[in-house]
Parts: structure tokens; C-alpha cells; sequence
């Protein structure tokens, strides 16, 4: 049997690496930068001989990749992906990049976030004649784009992001050796340039070009492609006048790295100014204050400095534990929670504590870890949130796609208090986190659906996570 992890997760992460003697071991450092963004898989693939060759297979970058593998992936031009699954199955044959040739040229897409009309746009290719590998949202980008290529390359770019809808930034490779950059006309979900000597790089996250020690050049601007080739970057605009900009706030407050910069914010510093906000909102009378490492760390921090209350690590996390693992008995069944996470039993005891976290989604490790602590001999169990409650479900790339996966949605939350066995619970008020971020208007910036409902995309009643492999 499996333990699964409740924490939310998000759809993947992206790097590519345009004009480089080292793309594919540069790649596979960019993919170890952006593990936190997707553990079920990964991939590489590169451009060699005016054909694309890959690798690609389930599990961490370091399961996948044996540096025989990319001294065989050479080339000057590269993709990768690290996957979670919000559409289609957790499979070999979903993994990506995903690979195709038409008449005489290859392509390989590495894709982030999740299209809510990819079900649609499925059914209606193969009424035409389509046949689809996978059951992957990301295939129908590449049969969209090899019809819409009689308006030539940068049409064909053009044509079929306008038939997408919902949350995409996409890295494409072509056996020409470009690297393209493509963001939906929202921003849903972050990508970055950046420069390395000569070279230019794709990343989800400032963070992988960090490490890889690339220049931060800039974030594209939603709905825009960058099309990177011999003769530089070439961006081309097709965002619609008036559109508006719905970028995921909860890449604040949890997926991100907190060494990335994202929508032009430090994470870290945004993650601590939550938790400031949050003490002013909903302080609490404690000895001291700790998160559930890593999520609330962050926030924890910042909320100790607001409220003079000292920050302890009263939680130490075993960095040595995969996402799962096998369950040895039923009569163990905590022990995916524990194994993870041990308490400082000396400092801990007789006192009164407040908890820094970053969400409660499906609640069950939540109470799990209070009743661990209350079994210890804490006094006082107050929790804080450094979120609103999530109480819709997201369509837009995060695994939690139906309402009833979120406890929030079905209790208040007193009720919930009560339930996860809390002296307080309280919750960073949407206003509050909207001012945290540093933005200017930030009431016009993000898309906040899991808190409010508000959808900045339509989409239909068939969509949920498993619609590609009905059809």
C-alpha cells in the first residue's frame, strides 16, 4: 500500500537551453533546481544531427539519469520536464518531453499548468483524423501545431496558442535546434529567460538558472512566445488588448522556491511578509512559534518577527524520505507521517505553541501531527495559516480538481478546529495575503479561484483529471 502526501502539487517544471556544447548536462542540473515542481518523472531531450533524440523515465532526475545517459544526449540545443500529473495518468508513456516527427522534422514539448478545453480540442482532432499517443492536456498542443503549419513556423506558434485555453508555459524544441518559450495570454504559470555567455535558457524558476550560473534576463510576459535560434531571441506578442493577468498567488505561498524570484517577488521575503501579516491579523499568546518544515517556514519566520515570539524548530524533517513508501502493516498506518517529521520532545513539552502552515488541504496530516503533539505533552496547539481556506477546486495546474478532495469547503472553521483536535485556528484573510505580495493592485494580478471561486477561465462541466483517457 502507498502513503501518498496531501501537500498540493503542482503540474511540472521546465528548462531549456538554446547554443550550448553542454545543453544536456546543463538541462539535467536546471531539473534537479526545479525537482520541488514534480517528482513522478522526467526527462531530457536534445537536438543532434537535425533529429531529436531523449531520455526520459518515472521517478526523481537522479533515478532517471546516469551520466552515461547524457554523454550520449549531445547537442548544442536541449529541453527537460519534471512532471506531476494533472491530466492524464502517472505512466511511462505520459512522461515528457513528448516527441513527434512531421514530414522530415522532430519536435519535443516539455508543458506546465493544464487546459481545460484539451478534451475538446482531443475530440475534435480526432474527428479529423488525429490519433493521440498519450492522454496527456500537452499532445494536443503538437497536433494543433503541425495543421496550423501552413502559416508557416511563427504562425503555427501563433494559430494554435489562440485555440488554447487555461494554464500554459511550454519549452519546444525543434531538430532546427530552436528552443521556443510560450505563455497562455494570462500568465498562470511563471517561466523565465535567462543568459549563460552566449547561450539563452528557459526555466520555470529563477532558482535553475542559478545554479546553471545564468544571468536573470527577465520573466516572458503572458502571452508571449520567444523563439530562440541561432540569430538570438525573437519575442512575438499575442496577448489580446485588455486581457487580464491572473497569475497563481499560490506560487507565493507554496511552489515556488524560496530563492526564486517569481512575477517579480522574492519568494522568501513574500512568504515572510505573510507571515507578518498574518500575526497582525490572528495573533496568539504562546512560548513559541514553529512550522511544519519546509512549507511554513518561511512564514513562521515572519510571523515570529511581527509577533516577539521566539522561532523554534520544534520539528525536524528527515530530508532522506521520499514523497512514498511502503506501508509495512495497517496497524502503522501513521507511520507515513512520522517517518517524515520528529518532534523535539525536550522542547515541546508543557508548552504553548503556535503552528505556521501553508494550507490544509485534505486535513488528514494535519491532524495527525496535533495529535502527536498533544500525545507528547503540549499544552496548547494554535494554528495559524498563512493562506485563506481553499474551498474551490483549481482547474489551472494543481492537484486538487474536485471540491471534495478540500476540507475547508466542507467545514467552517471552528468546525475544523475541532476537528483537528486545535485550541485556535485562523486563516490569513485574502485581503491580507493580497497585500503581502508587494504588488501594486494586486487585486488585479492573481488568480485567486481556490479561494474565491471567481474562475478567470471558463471551462465546461467534463473537465476533471482523468477527461483525456475517457474520450
Amino acid at each position: 500500500m502507498m502513503i501518498n502526501d496531501e501537500r498540493p502539487r503542482e503540474a511540472c517544471g521546465l528548462f531549456g537551453i538554446h547554443g550550448h556544447p553542454d545543453a544536456s548536462k546543463l538541462t539535467y542540473f536546471g531539473l534537479y533546481a526545479l525537482q520541488h515542481r514534480g517528482q513522478e518523472s522526467a526527462g531530457i531531450a536534445v537536438c543532434q544531427d537535425k533529429t531529436i533524440v531523449g531520455h526520459k523515465g518515472m521517478g526523481l532526475v537522479s533515478d532517471v539519469f546516469a551520466m552515461s545517459h547524457l554523454e550520449q544526449l549531445s547537442g548544442g540545443s536541449a529541453v527537460g520536464h519534471v512532471r506531476y500529473s494533472t491530466t492524464g495518468s502517472s505512466i511511462l508513456g505520459n512522461a515528457q518531453p513528448f516527441f513527434v516527427r512531421h514530414q522530415h522534422r522532430s519536435y519535443a514539448l516539455a508543458h506546465n499548468g493544464n487546459l481545460v478545453n484539451a478534451h475538446i480540442l482531443k475530440d475534435e482532432l480526432e474527428r479529423s483524423g488525429s490519433i493521440f499517443q498519450t492522454t496527456m492536456d500537452s499532445e494536443v498542443f503538437l497536433h494543433l501545431f503541425v495543421k496550423n503549419l501552413k502559416h508557416g513556423f511563427e504562425g503555427a506558434l501563433v494559430e494554435t496558442a489562440k485555440r488554447l485555453q487555461g494554464a500554459f508555459s511550454f519549452v519546444l524544441l525543434t531538430s532546427e535546434g530552436e528552443v521556443i518559450g510560450i505563455k497562455d495570454p494570462n500568465g498562470f504559470r511563471p517561466l523565465c529567460l535567462g543568459r549563460l555567455n552566449g547561450s539563452y535558457v528557459l526555466a520555470s524558476e529563477s532558482c535553475a538558472l542559478d545554479l546553471v550560473e545564468a544571468e536573470f534576463v527577465r520573466e516572458l510576459d503572458p502571452g508571449e512566445i520567444v523563439i530562440i535560434g541561432d540569430d538570438g531571441v525573437k519575442s512575438i506578442k499575442t496577448r489580446p488588448e485588455g486581457a487580464k493577468r491572473t497569475f497563481c498567488i499560490f506560487e507565493y505561498i507554496y511552489f515556488a522556491r524560496p530563492d526564486s524570484t517569481i512575477f517579480g517577488q522574492n519568494v522568501y521575503m513574500t512568504r515572510k511578509a505573510h507571515g507578518r501579516q498574518l500575526a497582525l491579523e490572528s495573533p496568539a499568546e504562546a512560548d513559541l512559534v514553529m512550522p511544519f518544515p519546509d512549507s511554513g517556514t518561511y512564514a513562521a519566520l515572519g510571523f515570529s518577527e511581527a509577533s516577539g515570539i521566539p522561532f523554534e524548530m520544534g520539528m525536524i524533517r528527515n530530508h532522506y524520505v521520499g514523497r512514498t513508501f511502503i506501508q509495512p502493516t495497517q496497524s502503522m498506518r501513521d507511520f507515513g507521517v512520522r517517518v517524515k517529521l520528529n518532534p523535539v520532545k525536550e522542547l515541546l513539552k508543557g508548552k504553548d505553541i503556535v503552528i505556521i502552515e501553508d494550507s490544509i488541504i485534505r486535513g488528514t496530516t494535519a491532524k495527525t501531527r496535533v495529535k502527536a503533539l498533544r500525545e507528547l505533552g503540549v499544552r496548547r496547539v494554535h494554528l495559524r495559516v498563512s493562506g485563506p481556506p481553499h474551498r474551490f477546486p483549481c482547474h489551472y495546474g494543481i492537484d486538487f480538481s474536485t471540491k471534495g478532495e478540500l476540507i475547508a469547503a466542507r467545514m467552517s472553521v471552528e468546525e475544523l478546529g475541532n476537528y483537528l483536535g486545535l485550541d485556535s485556528l485562523a486563516y490569513l484573510s485574502l485581503p491580507g495575503l493580497l497585500k503581502s505580495t508587494g504588488v501594486a493592485r494586486p487585486e488585479n494580478y492573481f488568480c485567486k479561484a481556490c479561494f474565491d471561486g471567481c474562475y478567470p477561465v471558463d471551462f465546461d462541466g467534463g473537465l476533471s483529471k482523468n477527461c483525456m483517457e475517457m474520450l
